[in-house]
């Protein structure tokens, strides 16, 4: 039985949320996401794992600080202490985009360690376990820069790139999966964007327009008996009906509100000898993150009713958003002091956000410059509700003063 960890998209940097902890001087959603990346290599450990496989996206940009980089090695030498090799995929957050620079990745393959293995080009990786030998094909985040482009298409379009981009990967992946031997098992490992994929959180705001796009068709080939993928931070199974699964492990910790209902974690794989695979995905413990979502009437105080809102959610060490409506035709008379106070057990308060219902103007009505004074004021009065039962009088009172 071979068994491996699947994990993707931890993101080490990302601090949109939290403070500076008094003990550490580090951020402390910093903290979180080291938090949950070792719950996955404890996980690795105790399972005592064949292989810990990392399908891209460490930190949150291409120049992770020194901290941030101290906390990802860290983490991934426990794998090295105990004897578990790491398959590394450059991701699209890894990867400078330009020719000749070194991805934020590439230092674990300089360093005189056995069992690191980073991949930056598409390439077949054997790995001899202890419990066996298995094929790993390896895409990392597919870039000018690591395919070749023939000269035909060195001067063409963006959007004809990405799809040339595209067809590459597919023809790629085909021509790796007839040189595997059938009879030892294979993962497709990569860190791409599939057509079928479910994006979430901040993800549905980004602009995806020229990420080159791969059909599960393409991935769920002969001989693979798992696809292990990165990029997209919802965990997914894009092929349940079928018997090869393609995977996304999905982000490890939330990385804003758009993900505050989804749990997040990575995969633990097995394969037995007879090719048979089975996965679990595992939960890591990760932040909760609470929006507290309240229509004011105008019977009750604005402020106390809020308070009784946020009484009513578990908002201890949490990231907190509040959102209230105000009723129509009503000043915001909150006090937002007494909210911010009523949240100190939360573990940092993002925002607090009226919402206003806009009043629509009704349109004028057209009328021309040359009718007379008398239709002219009939016609703007008849729009005019509350005028209807004075109409009359209004107009004979404008036309006398008009005359004067």
């Amino acid at each position: 039985m071979i068994k491996f960890i699947h994990v993707a998209d931890t993101h080490f940097g990302i601090e949109n949320y939290g403070r500076i902890d008094s003990q550490t001087g580090i951020h402390s959603r910093l903290l979180d996401f080291q938090k949950a990346f070792n719950f996955c290599i404890d996980t690795a450990i105790d399972k005592d794992v064949d292989f810990f496989l990392f399908c891209g996206d460490a930190y949150k940009t291409i120049h992770p600080t020194p901290t941030q980089q101290k906390l990802f090695i860290q983490c991934l030498l426990r794998l090295y202490k105990a004897n578990i090799p790491v398959v590394i995929i450059v991701g699209n957050h890894d990867n400078p985009l330009s020719f000749g620079k070194a991805t934020s990745l590439d230092i674990f393959s300089d360093l005189p360690l056995d069992g690191f293995y980073v991949i930056s080009k598409p390439q077949i990786l054997p790995i001899k376990s202890k419990n066996g030998l298995i094929n790993i094909v390896a895409v990392p985040w597919p870039t000018r820069s690591t395919l070749a482009l023939s000269e035909e298409y060195q001067t063409k379009a963006s959007d004809e790139i990405t799809t040339y981009i595209s067809q590459s990967v597919g023809n790629i992946i085909s021509h790796f999966s007839k040189k595997l031997d059938r009879k030892i098992p294979a993962i497709l490992a990569g860190h791409l964007t599939v057509s079928s994929g479910i994006f979430s959180g901040s993800e549905k705001r980004a602009i995806y327009g020229n990420d080159p796009v791969i059909l599960p068709s393409q991935l769920a080939v002969e001989p693979f008996d798992y696809v292990a993928l990165g990029h997209l931070h919802r965990h997914q199974n894009l092929n349940e009906k079928n018997s090869t699964p393609i995977v996304y492990s999905g982000s490890i910790e939330r990385i804003d509100f758009g993900e505050r209902n989804e749990e997040k974690g990575f995969c633990f794989v097995q394969i037995s000898d007879q090719k048979e695979t089975q996965y679990e995905f595992i939960k890591t413990p990760i932040r909760p993150f609470c929006q507290i979502e309240a229509q004011l009437n105008t019977d009750t105080d604005q402020t106390e009713f809020l308070l009784n809102e946020i009484q009513k959610h578990k908002i201890q060490n949490a990231i907190v958003k509040i959102v209230y409506h105000l009723p129509e035709n009503q000043k915001d008379s909150v006090d937002i002091e007494k909210i911010q106070l009523s949240c100190q057990k939360a573990h940092h308060l993002a925002s607090i956000i009226p919402i206003r219902k806009v009043d629509t103007r009704p349109c004028r009505v057209l009328q021309s410059s040359s009718c007379s004074l008398e239709n002219l004021l009939d016609t703007f009065f008849a729009t005019k509700t509350q005028f209807k039962d004075h109409k009359e009088n209004l107009i004979k009172k404008a036309i006398a003063l008009h005359e004067e």
